[in-house]
């Protein structure tokens, strides 16, 4: 039966790939890359350096990532519709790219296990035989805590991760004291009064990092400053930020 593997590669430094994903890079007969075009190109090219020195025999599948419908009123039905074409463009690979004895590849960013569609949209695929495996990588929260030498957690306290989204309909649950934040097209944080400590990254892991730390109400200001200067140069950002309410 065709293989696939949906490996973590990291939150962008070569060298936070583990041990068990080279070895998982090394199985590869091919490698399935989604390409998000040239605005992320950056991504692309990082996944086929690892390919170049961790899959050399692997041939590289390109994957054109469907289009989201970002204007649509019913989010949940956008995202429905991005996953139904992802699924048949997963399934169109795995069917005529492989043969039933070989074994593919999908390198993830981060952890596939945290905010990453691939686990679910290759529940989706019906119509083809095969099994697949998953390979945690360290994920942006992760290297988030590292880089500023915190834990997420404090002693008999409980942490939550969330997305930019919920935390601008919603705000910080009051019940909660510390709050990792992902996928923040939307600047959230700007909208918190809670009195809170911010632990913001961005492009974790990669030669572009940059660290910001500190009460949320007197760095927020310097956060979008450099948050949009450098989403102007690189023409995307990717950040993630924990919020921390002050003892």
């Amino acid at each position: 039966m065709r293989e696939v593997l949906v490996i973590g590669i990291g939150a962008g430094d070569p060298d936070q790939l583990t041990i068990e994903a080279v070895k998982a890079l090394g199985r590869l007969d091919a490698a399935f890359l989604v390409d998000k075009g040239d605005e992320k190109r950056d991504l692309t090219d990082l996944r086929r350096q690892l390919l170049k020195q961790y899959a050399p025999g692997a041939r590289i599948v390109t994957i054109s990532d469907p289009p989201r419908d970002r204007a649509a009123t019913q989010y949940s039905g956008a995202v429905d519709d991005w996953r139904r074409k992802r699924a048949a463009a997963f399934r169109e690979v795995i069917e005529n790219e492989l043969t039933e004895t070989q074994t593919g590849g999908f390198l993830v960013w981060g952890d596939p296990a945290l905010f990453d569609s691939t686990i679910g949209v290759l529940d989706d695929i019906d119509g083809v035989d095969f099994s697949y495996s998953v390979i945690p990588g360290i994920s942006s929260v992760s290297t988030l805590a590292a880089r500023h030498r915190i834990g997420l957690n404090r002693v008999g306290r409980a942490v939550q991760i969330t997305t930019g989204r919920r935390l601008a309909d919603q705000g910080m649950p009051a019940d909660v004291d510390d709050l990792v934040v992902m996928l923040d097209a939307r600047t959230a944080y700007q909208h918190v009064t809670d009195d809170v400590d911010i632990y913001w990254g961005a492009y974790l892991g990669t030669p572009d990092e940059i660290l910001i730390q500190g009460r949320l109400a007197e760095t927020k200001d310097q956060i979008d400053a450099v948050r949009a200067a450098a989403r102007a140069s690189k023409g995307w950002i990717m950040d993630t930020y924990l919020l921390r309410r002050r003892d």
